[in-house]
């Protein structure tokens, strides 16, 4: 019998596989805009539609699609190419980021419409938090998307030589609101096997034996990878410039595994459900070893070592006592300093793991292409990665591979936030690779993303801070303990950095700080946007406002008089940053922009009676590229036709670096933005990129990109100069052509008479930034809440987040940055949490245990840049993708402070767990009453 489905129009017969969803039966058919996000009808980026109803295509089975009529995001445009009304409000607007979640919500609305169309219900629209309910971004903060449902257009396109500071649209835009930009798994590879990984039970364990020859057994079955097939080599899974950053503690597979979920062995068969089947049939011997979960405990004498055997090699500070790294310092006497104070403050603040949740999952595919010179084939890598240099430097390293035999490509990738500055999918991948020299597969699914990736540190904070009567912060005392996990990937970083600038923010003559990052047997903590500055600052900027609130300060006051100034040096307990300027500064408009948001605020009319409302302040400041150099090159070169051709190599994710390079590039060259290619994120193709990773796309990349093409500029018209015999500085550069003294001589000609003479060189210029020196940005986030004491129902009436960001390349964009910020930071403030039990298990492998946060939950943040011009910063630009999470949790902290008298001192503020201590606050108010 014949399937009979129609999809976009065209007939398939093929039937669909037993037990085969919608999604993956439509993907196997180049439908690449299903999207793959979570497995269990969570996200809403499989949405398509079925005889015009909107289905998740991951929980349809394909078989009841059969007779019908099935349109998914590429199927919505005309025949002609023009674009359905839907998605060109999704372009107008700049309805994305990353883009991975765009398809759904494309599909959800343009479903709106046709309800609307046919019920004549103009209220349809109007109620978007059930309308979006089945839809997931985890980008833009969901204000760009409302604005796209709502038709509202913010994109523009700027004239020849302005591109710089315009709402430029993402290139890639048309590409992602019709389903045809191409992210990792979004390709078709002949002969392509598929692997499924086998991970331990136990937290601690060694494994005894393996005997997988159940599981060859298994039809479609190729491999059975173990420890004994792994390379010895110990390496890191985080990604530096300087591999020595991060300690050597990790094997591709180990015979020591250190917590559940870790991977034991790898399966290689035909499909998905032999790799299981496989995976399934493997029988270990396990011998359990005691473990730790709890850093505290981990540190102590007597307690499980996680990583015998290993050492200072290794690059472990004390391995006896599970300490990964530690840093110690002080500045003057922090004794004195609160002997000196008229008020000591002194709590333990305590954040959560939090996971990165972007809906493109991990996964990487790797495969064999002919080399150029015709002398066999060498290894491509096609990765969801931050990191294509990096990861190729580590995939060489660990498999004795020189690097011309390795590529790795990034295509656009789902998301990051740091979770994807490790290598968690490719080496496992190039091992089964290499053994087979077959393509091989390995997409992790949104479990695995939850005990097998990586989550946010969980810190605990030990603060102590000092002041005088007139409000001068006498010393500030920090004790941190970070749990790396299992694996000490950037942990150290995480840890030195997160007592960097939320130190250095506040003068006081005394400052210690006593810093730990500590192994227990728990999933592995990693790189996480802020990289440790967001837990620190929440016990900072908490405790700013107890010790104001203790001296009948302001709090707002009291930080004004405590701040560092423009003239100020980068000093913390453990020493000067000596790189490290404020080259622009923001602070005090900042301060200036949450004093206006209180003075003018109304927003308690939309109180409910009997709610109690409070408002509340924070501020943080970091750095604007990252520590011990971080590296860019590009390359831009005049094409035969006239246009141009740049090569950056960071990796496009949402963060906008896309968009600004061509913005800087056009502008240099006095041209437009249209008459800019980019090649990117494939080291093939573009020189080094130390990665797209602590807010340096712009700020590092971007320098690289205005460098080159600049010379380019000056090269062209010293050409044209020669070419006319016209003095150089009579020559102007124009969109399409070369003004020499009224001679105009085009692009197109330079070309040609620069390949007639052999002086091609003269079409193309490189440049190059990193290192030093690097410069700071600040924010400030201001909460005005509700809470309502009967329930602990809490509501946000107004937030405002000031971002001094330097001269912004695109406010556009880089807005969509803050407040995709934000909407992460308060789901880490108010629910999401990565749970573990008492073995490290992680309990909310799951969107909906998890509870990321949705339409509904997200506040429309007001966001005010500030007017300064970073000097070393590209034309003046600061960065700003990781800096607006900072200050969230701290504003909303002191707001309901200022709402119901408690100091929350530990993440997330859970419903349940704020009306727990409302009642205990009354309870105690009733005992003391007479």
């Amino acid at each position: 019998m014949n399937f009979g489905i129609q999809v976009n129009g065209r007939p398939f017969e093929t039937e669909p596989r037993a037990g085969q969803c919608l999604r993956t039966y439509l993907r196997e058919r180049g439908w690449f805009g299903v999207k793959k996000g979570c497995d269990a009808g969570d996200c809403g980026a499989c949405t398509v539609h079925v005889d015009g109803e909107p289905v998740h295509s991951c929980l349809y089975p394909a078989v009841r699609a059969r007779g019908r009529s099935v349109t998914t995001v590429e199927g919505l445009a005309s025949p002609e190419g023009e674009l359905h009304p839907v998605q060109q409000r999704f372009l107008d607007a700049q309805g994305f980021q990353c883009g991975f979640c765009t398809a759904g919500f494309v599909m959800t609305t343009a479903a709106l419409e046709e309800e609307k169309g046919r019920t004549h219900d103009d209220g349809k629209l109007g109620d978007l938090p059930r309308a979006f309910k089945g839809n997931l971004c985890r980008c833009t903060g969901y204000r760009a998307i409302e604005d796209a449902v709502r038709g509202i257009k913010h994109a523009e396109r700027p004239g020849a030589g302005a591109a710089v500071g315009k709402n430029l649209g993402a290139p890639a835009g048309p590409q992602v609101v019709t389903g045809t930009a191409r992210y990792t798994f979004d390709v078709d590879v002949p002969g392509l096997l598929h692997m499924k990984l086998l991970r331990s039970p136990h937290p601690h364990a060694r494994i005894l034996a393996i005997d997988t020859s159940a599981a060859l057994r298994v039809p479609g079955v190729h491999a059975v990878l173990t420890h004994e097939d792994a390379p010895a080599r110990l390496y890191s899974s985080a990604r530096h410039e300087h591999p020595t950053e991060d300690p050597d503690d990790t094997r591709v597979l180990d015979d020591v595994v250190r917590f559940v979920g870790q991977r034991v062995a790898a399966v290689v068969a035909d499909s998905e459900q032999a790799a299981e089947e496989g995976c399934r049939r493997i029988e270990v011997t396990y011998e359990e070893l005691p473990y730790v979960t709890d850093p505290e405990e981990a540190m102590r004498p007597g307690a499980p070592v996680i990583h015998t055997g290993k050492g200072s090699q290794e690059r472990i500070a004390r391995v006896e006592n599970n300490v990964a790294g530690e840093v110690h310092g002080e500045i003057g006497s922090v004794d004195d300093g609160l002997a000196e104070a008229a008020v000591v403050y002194e709590e333990t603040f305590r954040t959560q793991r939090v996971q990165h949740a972007s809906l493109e999952t991990h996964g990487c595919v790797a495969y064999f292409e002919p080399k150029e010179d015709g002398t066999g084939q060498r290894l491509t890598v096609r990765s969801s990665t931050q990191t294509p240099f990096l990861t190729r430097r580590a995939l060489c390293a660990l498999f004795g591979l020189p690097e011309d035999e390795v590529r790795v490509v990034a295509g656009r990738v789902g998301g990051g936030f740091g979770g994807k500055q490790e290598v968690l999918v490719e080496d496992i991948v190039t091992l089964a690779a290499l053994r087979l020299r077959r393509p091989v597969k390995l997409e992790f699914t949104r479990a695995e993303q939850f005990y097998g990736a990586t989550t946010r540190h969980p810190f605990t904070i030990g603060i102590k801070v000092g002041a005088r009567t007139d409000g001068t912060l006498t010393a500030i005392q920090m004790r941190v303990v970070a749990d790396t996990g299992a694996y000490g990937n950037h942990g150290p970083g995480v840890m030195f950095h997160s007592v960097g600038e939320s130190f250095a923010i506040y003068r006081a003559p005394h400052k210690k700080v006593d810093a730990y990052s500590v192994y227990t047997n728990t999933v592995p903590s990693g790189a996480f946007r802020g990289y440790g500055l967001s837990q620190t600052t929440f016990a900072v900027e908490s405790a700013m406002d107890e010790v104001a609130r203790r001296l009948g300060m302001d709090p707002l006051d009291f930080r004004e008089k405590n701040v560092i100034g423009p003239g100020d040096h980068m000093i913390t307990p453990i020493g000067h940053d000596e790189d490290l300027y404020i080259a622009s500064y923001g602070l005090d408009q900042c301060l200036s922009i949450v004093r206006s948001a209180i003075t003018k605020d109304r927003s308690t009319e939309e109180v409910p009676e009997g709610w109690l409302t409070g408002q509340g302040t924070a501020l943080a400041m970091i750095a604007t590229a990252p520590p011990n150099g971080h590296y860019a090159d590009a390359t831009v070169t005049l094409l035969a036709d006239g246009t141009y051709d740049l090569a950056v190599g960071t990796a496009e994710f949402g963060n906008g670096t896309t968009t600004v390079h061509k913005q800087i590039t056009a502008g240099a060259l006095h041209t437009t933005v249209d008459r800019i290619g980019i090649r990117q994120s494939d080291t093939d193709v573009v020189r080094h990129d130390t990665g797209a990773f602590g807010s340096a796309g712009t700020v590092v990349a971007g320098k690289a990109v205005i460098l080159a093409a600049d010379s380019l500029a000056g090269r062209l018209k010293t050409f044209a100069a020669r070419y006319t015999g016209v003095p150089r500085h009579l020559c102007t550069l124009d969109a399409e052509a070369v003004d020499c003294a009224g001679r105009s001589v085009t692009l197109k000609e330079l070309y040609e008479a620069a390949h007639a003479q052999g002086a091609e060189a003269e079409l193309t210029a490189d440049g190059y930034w990193g290192g030093s020196p690097r410069s700071v940005a600040f924010n400030a986030q201001w909460f005005r809440v509700a809470v309502d004491p009967q329930t602990g129902e809490m509501r946000i009436l107004r937030s405002v987040h000031a971002a001094d960001a330097g001269n912004v390349m695109n406010p556009l964009q880089c807005r969509g940055q803050v407040e995709g910020g934000v909407a992460q930071a308060l789901g880490a403030t108010l629910f999401e949490a990565v749970r573990i039990d008492e073995r490290g298990e992680v309990t909310t492998a799951a969107f909906r245990r998890y509870r990321l946060p949705q339409y509904a939950d997200v506040p429309r943040t007001e966001v005010h840049f500030m007017e300064t011009s970073d000097s070393t910063g590209p034309l003046g630009a600061k960065s700003m993708s990781e800096s607006p999470f900072n200050p969230v949790a701290p504003a909303f902290t002191n707001a309901l402070y200022d709402a119901t008298g408690i100091r929350f001192t530990e993440t997330p503020l859970t419903r349940d767990r704020v009306w727990l201590a409302m009642r205990r606050q009354a309870a105690r108010r009733s005992e003391s009453s007479p």
